[in-house]
């Protein structure tokens, strides 16, 4: 992973798409690294029961996979000092094995004088938004 520079970025720049699959099994795998057993992302009569088309991906997860393309752009993960997001949508988890696909995108809204970059994000699954308001402030070298 290539470190990116400060001088090297410039406003407008946009980061490569990044997409990510989730499927079920990864929702399992998320729910016991991170102790939300929450039925609406699992088992999918609860799901329903509670108004929702399907068993749904944890808003944690779907904010991590975002700030993984991130943190890929700008080559080292510690380079993140701040990051926010709005859960807008859910994303639905088909029980298939083609799971679900997430798309990130992103530009670099401002260069500040500290040596750190403004970065917004658009976030989709099924070609809608998921994650409203999505920013990330990155230190480069």
């Amino acid at each position: 992973m290539t470190r990116r520079g400060f001088a090297d970025v410039v406003e407008g720049e946009e980061l490569p798409l990044h997409s990510f699959t989730v499927t079920r099994v990864d929702l399992v795998r998320y729910a016991g690294a991170s102790g939300d057993f929450n039925p609406i992302h699992w088992n999918e009569r609860f799901a329903r029961e509670v108004g929702l088309p399907d068993v749904i991906a944890h808003g944690m997860l779907t904010m991590a996979l975002a700030g993984r393309a991130v943190t890929a752009w700008a080559g080292d993960p510690g380079a993140v000092v701040d990051y926010g997001v709005r859960f807008t949508r859910p994303v639905v988890v088909p029980d298939d094995d083609k799971g679900a696909t997430v798309e990130v995108t992103g530009k670099v809204t401002k260069k500040n004088d500290d040596g750190t970059v403004k970065i917004n994000m658009t976030v989709k699954y099924a070609g809608q938004g998921v994650l409203g308001g999505a920013s990330a402030l990155v230190r480069l070298a």
